[in-house]
């Protein structure tokens, strides 16, 4: 199972790390990544949080060195994946890994991208400046995530019995 798990992990940071070219919602000094955030919501529910946040960070790292992100891709997604899979673990249900993405990134995300982008961005933006394009964002990305799991074409990445 585990050697599942971290194939299951891999795929995902390569899906999230090569299409972070095609999809990103241009603010400011960020760029938002609805992929990321549907990313964080599956690896959450399948993997559980551990795992959500360490493929959070892989992505986010690989898109800065690609030069597809900022580093405003740190918290927003790290802080998302974590809330998801503490929100999945509490209640096991995919509306709960959304809500707790959602809140993770587009509140919590946001508040700490101005904080990063005050100190080491020199940037003068508002506080709530980054809240709601992290929010339409995540929501997008949440409501894809959800529509993939509820559909079951994820449930290969866990299965016990796929490739039996």
């Amino acid at each position: 199972m585990q050697l599942r798990k971290l194939t299951s992990a891999a795929l995902l940071v390569a899906i999230g790390a090569l299409s972070a070219h095609l999809i990103y919602i241009p603010a400011g000094v960020s760029k938002c990544f609805p992929v990321q955030h549907a990313i964080n919501v599956m690896g959450a529910v399948l993997l559980g949080p551990d795992y959500a946040v360490a493929i959070a960070f892989l992505i986010s790292c690989l898109r800065n060195m690609f030069g597809t992100g900022s580093l405003l891709a740190f918290p927003g997604s790290m802080v998302g994946a974590l809330l998801a899979g503490l929100a999945y673990k509490r209640w096991p249900n995919i509306g709960a890994a959304m809500a707790g993405e959602i809140f993770g990134t587009g509140i919590l995300g946001g508040l700490l991208a101005w904080v990063i982008a005050a100190a080491v961005l020199n940037s003068n933006a508002a506080a709530w400046f980054f809240i709601p394009p992290f929010l339409v964002s995540t929501v997008g990305g949440s409501i894809i995530a959800g529509l993939l799991m509820k559909s079951g074409l994820l449930s290969q990445l866990t299965s016990n019995k796929a490739g039996k």
